[in-house]
């Protein structure tokens, strides 16, 4: 016995060691990509690299508030001074004019290969006294002088062209020499981060720069009185990272107050600190198995998972509860038989209904669930191992815990009480209720599901609106409208991207929307540039030209002779490829816009709406690309593509949910060998979760995925309860019937207590948990109590 009892626990104790060593090692996620699919179709990828790694994830919205006008222009220039020198932002902008002299070289040595204005006709004679006569009267602008210093090399205006070319987007009002939003009160400002928007650790960092930036810029005197300036961030990327830290919190918070409660619970039950320590070693045990077979079948453990795991402190523990409670029967009785041959295979079996509930969570898509069912699985397993291999190896023999009988006895009074209502009325109470859930459910069924995926955000409604209302100062696209166009290369992309934006300016023409962006605008394609440069007319055809354009203009023909040498150069010189780009601002630009994936490139055309928030007419941007012939172009709408895909992979969910019922339901057929026992069973745990389904519905909530692993939970932890009443009503010896309900109630306690201090966290997908199970554990016992056959002489008198 000796020996069997010290390899028990070599080997519980290497499982921990193995388990805490993965658990320490894991890599833990926070952000939407556990609710994406992991094997997508190519729309799907789309979609998914859009939401994890699309243009709009790198941006940063920044606003300074509150203070005077002066001091947030101040401080806007010295934080964005500071962050262009910081490796982490591609860029930065807030309306300065700081393009750097870089960008200027640059667009000024290319023009004639990235103006769209070049052509063939543009350098004959007609084409240069027209292009040259505009250049003139621009010299009456504002930006005259400019002009004139330009003017030799560049009578034609093209580096003009180009810059028109690059501020087609509509531009924030300016102030003080910085952005500002419409009603003035703030400065804006947009960063883009050089990191994936995936990379949350990145953005993390990129979002503390900016912190530290206008903390540096606040306190520093010299720049004149700062006073009451205040920072506010927006965009994915903030929201990401605020995500991942109220999602630990949450966790560490609950988990330290449901730890407290589920103790002090068990103290005051068992008034033994060695059956305390003994009663948690299940909780603990299934939390690290849990955690370490995730980080083994996923290679990482979303923060759901563990926020998931707080819910394993009030299930896990009802096994040792069983285990110490009714252990006292078998002590009391002097049984023959211990509580491993009594009630283990009550508990074995229960454990067993609830892994066929989770196990419908394994075929998932989303990698998410798939995650909660492989933790619930072998979280419960191992828990459940525990309390029968362990807990007995660990026993004092001494042990005792305080007598709960007297509290099994009052409850059971209470019980009778009830159940004296008869049989037959609790069957019309039971189908009335039924119905009743039926009506309400069918009346609320087009909205009781809520199909959006931004159900499972914890991004208040508040920072949405804030967001949008930043995105509308700065004019900015907010990136849910796409053209997408792919292939095999850079260059075939380019040229896609060319031909969409052809068919798209019609749309702006007509106003169906309201502008777009494309990679093109910063890089053309290499056939394009080809075209341009082909155009430039040679040196002698030139020289003969401008000679006829320059009749009747106020321009000598040998000032322009370094325009003759800069167009000769251009036709001798290579094309210009993304690698020049580098170190320019149009590279964030251009980077923004493409997206390399193994051996797919795609580029990206945000569409902005016509009039400010309102909606695209998808319609016709799909007919304009049909007849441009770029039917291999996708149109993506964002926000309704991943409801889509949520509300597909929710149907999903409640067929496999259903199947694992079904499952369930095989199992009880097959180890309890009467209908009627299973309908017993099953029974309470169908009105459990119909109760909570209506109460919902009643209260206006609609039900999402998370809600619906709630269920499987109530069916989990409610199987439990049911079936112990059906042994206590028909095993030979079905224990002391103050014993069972004592235990029962007690468990139960500890599960509410779990679950239910999920209700009060801010993320909502642990609200959905807590507020579904944690009345459904509840309902699930007392239906099953009302409910349960008369028990047998014995158990009534043990």
């Amino acid at each position: 016995m000796m020996v069997r009892r010290a390899r028990v626990l070599i080997l519980w104790a290497g499982c921990i060691a193995f388990a805490a060593f993965i658990v320490a090692r894991a890599h833990y996620i926070t952000d939407l990509s556990a609710f994406l699919p992991a094997n997508p179709t190519p729309v799907q990828q789309l979609l998914v690299d859009q939401l994890r790694d699309g243009p709009a994830t790198r941006l940063i919205l920044i606003a300074l508030e509150q203070g005077d006008a002066a001091a947030r222009a101040r401080l806007s220039a010295a934080m964005a001074g500071q962050l262009r020198k910081d490796p982490r932002f591609s860029s930065v902008n807030n309306g300065e004019a700081v393009a750097g002299q870089r960008d200027r070289e640059f667009l000024f040595q290319h023009r004639y290969l990235l103006s769209e204005a070049v052509t063939a006709e543009r350098f004959s004679a007609s084409g240069l006294n027209a292009a040259m006569k505009e250049t003139i009267d621009n010299l009456s602008s504002p930006a005259g002088l400019l002009f004139k210093t330009l003017l030799p090399r560049d009578p034609t205006g093209e580096l003009l062209n180009i810059v028109d070319q690059l501020a087609r987007a509509p531009s924030p009002q300016s102030r003080d020499g910085v952005w500002v939003s419409a009603d003035a009160t703030r400065a804006l400002a947009v960063a883009q981060t050089a990191a994936s928007g995936s990379d949350s650790d990145a953005q993390s960092e990129a979002i503390a720069a900016i912190r530290t930036a206008f903390a540096t810029a606040a306190g520093d005197s010299r720049q004149g009185p700062n006073k009451g300036v205040q920072l506010r961030l927006s965009g994915p990327a903030v929201f990401a990272v605020a995500a991942r830290a109220k999602i630990e919190r949450a966790a560490v918070r609950l988990a330290i107050a449901s730890s407290i409660l589920v103790v002090a619970l068990l103290l005051i039950v068992y008034r033994s600190l060695p059956a305390l320590g003994l009663g948690l070693l299940p909780v603990t045990t299934g939390a690290l198995v849990g955690v370490a077979s995730v980080a083994l079948g996923f290679g990482a453990v979303h923060g759901i998972t563990l926020g998931f795991g707080i819910t394993l402190i009030g299930e896990s523990v009802d096994y040792s509860i069983y285990f110490f409670i009714q252990s006292r029967h078998v002590r009391n009785a002097a049984a023959d038989r211990s509580w491993q041959q009594l009630w283990w295979p009550t508990v074995r079996l229960g454990m067993l209904a609830s892994v066929c509930g989770f196990a419908s969570l394994l075929p998932s898509g989303f990698p998410g669930l798939k995650q909660l069912g492989l933790y619930s699985i072998s979280g419960l397993i191992a828990a459940a191992l525990v309390t029968r291999f362990v807990l007995p190896a660990l026993l004092p023999g001494d042990f005792a815990i305080r007598d709960v009988t007297p509290f099994g006895a009052r409850v059971a009074a209470r019980l009778q009480g009830v159940r004296r209502i008869g049989r037959a009325a609790i069957v019309l109470w039971s189908v009335a209720l039924v119905m009743l859930a039926i009506v309400v459910l069918y009346h609320d069924r087009a909205t009781l599901w809520n199909r959006e995926l931004s159900a499972l955000s914890p991004v208040s409604i508040e920072e949405q609106n804030y967001d949008a209302k930043l995105r509308a100062d700065l004019g900015a696209a907010d990136v849910r409208d796409l053209v997408i166009v792919s292939g095999p290369d850079q260059e075939s992309i380019l040229r896609s991207a060319e031909r969409a934006a052809h068919a798209l300016q019609g749309l702006v023409d007509d106003k169906t929307i309201g502008g777009f962006e494309s990679p093109a605008n910063y890089l053309p394609s290499m056939a394009t540039q080809e075209i341009r440069r082909s155009s430039l007319a040679s040196a002698s055809e030139l020289s003969a030209n401008l000679k006829q354009a320059l009749d009747g203009l106020p321009l000598r023909a040998d000032r322009l002779q370094p325009f003759l040498e800069d167009i000769e150069a251009t036709r001798h010189a290579a094309l210009v490829t993304s690698r020049d780009l580098t170190g320019t601002s149009l590279n964030a630009g251009f980077d923004a816009l493409v997206l390399h994936r193994r051996d797919q490139w795609s580029a990206l055309l945000p569409l902005r709406s016509a009039a400010a928030g309102g909606p695209i007419d998808m319609a016709r941007v799909v007919a304009a690309l049909k007849d441009a012939k770029l039917e291999g172009a996708q149109v993506l709408d964002l926000k309704q593509e991943s409801d889509a895909l949520y509300a597909g992979y929710l149907s999903e969910a409640i067929r496999f949910s259903l199947a694992g019922f079904l499952a369930l339901t095989v199992l009880l057929l097959i180890a309890l060998r009467s209908p009627l026992r299973v309908a017993r069973v099953l029974a309470p745990l169908v009105l459990a979760v119909l109760t909570v389904a209506t109460g919902l519905a009643i209260a206006g909530v609609q039900l999402t995925i998370l809600h619906l692993v709630g269920m499987l939970l109530i069916v989990a932890v409610g199987s439990n309860y049911a079936l112990f009443f059906d042994r206590q009503a028909h095993a030979e010896d079905g224990g002391s019937e103050a014993l069972t309900l004592a235990s029962l109630v007690i468990a139960n306690a500890s599960t509410v207590i779990g679950f239910g201090l999920l209700s009060f966290s801010q993320v909502p997908v642990l609200v959905a948990l807590g507020t579904t199970v944690a009345p459904g554990a509840f309902l699930a016992l007392l239906f099953a109590a009302i409910g349960a056959p008369a028990a047998n002489a014995h158990a009534q008198h043990s």
